[in-house]
């Protein structure tokens, strides 16, 4: 890549580019596996001011401005100033015609999306996955939903009663360093509720943000003549902004992006201040696999669990199987976790990413096997090759087997989200199908986490009973890929450790805006208002 082909970004302010001093450099991802620390090194020397762009243009690939303290809070008065004007829009405008813009310039600029994410260190499959998603959220079908969720309307007599939502105002959004992009695009439903928003573009992976947000969604909400502070979106660290956000009297939801540990504390924290906490954090997701399942099929979905080494939290993160089936399901995923290997992410069929710093991976295995756990393939680090190298910036998919859903728990891989590529098949004790299915049940209701669940069975009863009974998650999938997106469904969302208190399917739209009635009479008698139903009650009741 030549210095002419350099993205540079500005904070977006009130529909203006702010300049700053500091800037933030993407470099190419293929840099990053060709020499970790070289590339590292550079970038902190850009940074400083150490080397210019142009020295390196084989690698820099974007630029992006790093806001200071009065940035931000300029962003927070910009959509301050913003959020009523656009709440007032119809909802025509702000769903359906903005959503339909913003679909057809995503397709239209899906391979450069993909494109920069790949840049970022995205394989292109999952580029090309998350782009699909993204427009699944904003097609007809996604947005119709949204429309008859936000307004429904009733007539009484002479009265017309709405039960509608209205935005809660200004939204800030601190999307995740793995996927920025499509967590910020998430948010922007938040925007078609009628509130204005501010998005952080994480230091870690900024061009994608500022792209898709600069490119795409600000000129859509030109087209329909939002008001200018409605989008705003700056750069910078998490601790100084969300301190800020917090901060601020104007800020009336936070959208977050992070840890269960880290997420529950900013919970109490924005309840403290008065915010609406939105967040999005682990995942610890469980498959169940029916003794009538399609093993083939059901084994084909949970090699989704070392899409992007693991480091993606909707995956499959644990399998619990019918005994009967347990050992062809286990031998199906070996063969296809073969299949997976890693490799520079602009090349075909790759699937695994670098995991930088893997002694939890390690450590999270040795408790395992010590606790039982079988390895049924994998365990090692490896290099691009697919070389088993304890130095190795990749590892081997890892699949191991647990027997018994009693003391499952007692291991760190099945009692909590692993974010590297290992995953646990538990094996659950023979037992009659009646009382087997009560306790499939039970352990997927039981998991501290609750994003998304899956289950692979013919029988209809069984699917039946399944989901009347599970409560747990933010999604369910039946015989489906795990992390497939459809329309409708939400993509993120769910309860327990994964969403907090409030946890939740997301749909940002509806979490960012509240219920309120109204009553429009034409002239209605107050008095009659008050008692003539009990009149009326009375009058009937009277020979």
């Amino acid at each position: 890549m030549n210095s002419a082909a350099l993205r540079t970004y500005h904070s977006y302010v009130r529909g203006e580019r702010l300049e700053s001093a500091e800037w933030v450099y993407v470099l190419d991802s293929g840099a990053l596996l060709d020499d970790v620390f070289a590339s590292l090194t550079l970038k902190r020397k850009l940074e400083q001011g150490r080397v210019t762009a142009e020295e390196r243009p084989d690698v820099v690939v974007g630029r992006v401005a790093k806001a200071d303290r009065a940035t931000v809070q300029r962003a927070i008065d910009a959509a301050t100033e913003a959020a009523p004007v656009w709440g007032a829009f119809p909802l025509d405008v702000r769903i359906q015609r903005l959503g339909a813009l913003l679909h057809d310039k995503l397709a239209e600029r899906a391979e450069e999306i993909a494109e920069i994410l790949v840049q970022e260190g995205h394989p292109r499959m999952l580029a090309e996955w998350q782009v699909s998603g993204m427009l699944e959220c904003f097609g007809p079908e996604s947005t119709s939903f949204y429309r008859s969720q936000m307004l429904q309307e009733f007539h009484r007599g002479e009265r017309r009663l709405q039960v509608r939502r209205q935005p809660d105002g200004v939204v800030c959004l601190n999307p995740p360093q793995n996927a920025p992009l499509s967590s910020a695009l998430l948010g922007v439903t938040s925007v078609m509720g009628g509130n204005a928003l501010i998005v952080r573009a994480p230091r870690s992976g900024p061009l994608g943000v500022m792209y898709v947000m600069q490119e795409i969604v600000a000129p859509s909400l030109d087209e329909v003549g939002a008001p200018p502070g409605t989008l705003n979106v700056v750069c910078g660290d998490p601790g100084p902004m969300l301190s800020a956000w917090l901060a601020s009297p104007d800020v009336d939801d936070i959208m977050y992006f992070g840890s269960s540990e880290n997420g529950t504390k900013f919970e109490a924290r924005c309840v403290a201040e008065g915010k609406k906490p939105i967040l999005e954090l682990a995942g610890n997701d469980v498959v169940t696999v029916w003794k009538d399942a399609d093993i083939d099929l059901a084994a084909e979905a949970l090699t989704e669990s070392f899409y992007g080494s693991g480091q993606l939290c909707m995956i499959p993160n644990q399998v619990v199987v019918h005994p009967e089936v347990a050992d062809d399901l286990v031998a199906a995923l070996v063969r296809k976790v073969g299949h997976i290997r890693p490799g520079y992410p602009g090349e075909p069929d790759v699937l695994l990413t670098p995991v930088l710093r893997n002694e939890k991976f390690f450590k999270c295995l040795d408790d395992a096997r010590a606790k039982g756990a079988e390895l049924a393939c994998g365990g090692h680090a490896m290099q691009l090759d697919e070389s088993r190298d304890p130095n190795g910036i990749f590892l081997e998919p890892t699949v191991i087997v647990v027997r018994g859903l009693a003391d499952a728990r007692e291991i760190d891989a099945v009692a909590h989200e692993t974010f590297f590529p290992l995953l646990p098949v538990v094996v659950a004790e023979p037992a009659p199908d009646a009382e087997l299915l009560e306790r499939f049940i039970d352990f997927v209701n039981s998991n501290a986490y609750g994003l998304r669940n899956s289950l692979w069975a013919k029988d209809p009863e069984i699917v039946d009973r399944f989901l009347a009974r599970v409560g747990n998650g933010g999604l369910v999938k039946v015989n489906d890929s795990h992390i497939g997106f459809l329309p409708c469904l939400p993509t993120h969302g769910g309860t327990g450790l994964t969403g907090g208190v409030f946890g939740e399917a997301n749909y940002p739209i509806l979490r960012t805006t509240h219920v309120q009635g109204v009553s429009i009479s034409t002239g209605s008698r107050p008095r009659d208002a008050v008692f003539g139903a009990w009149r009326t009650l009375r009058e009937t009741k009277t020979p």
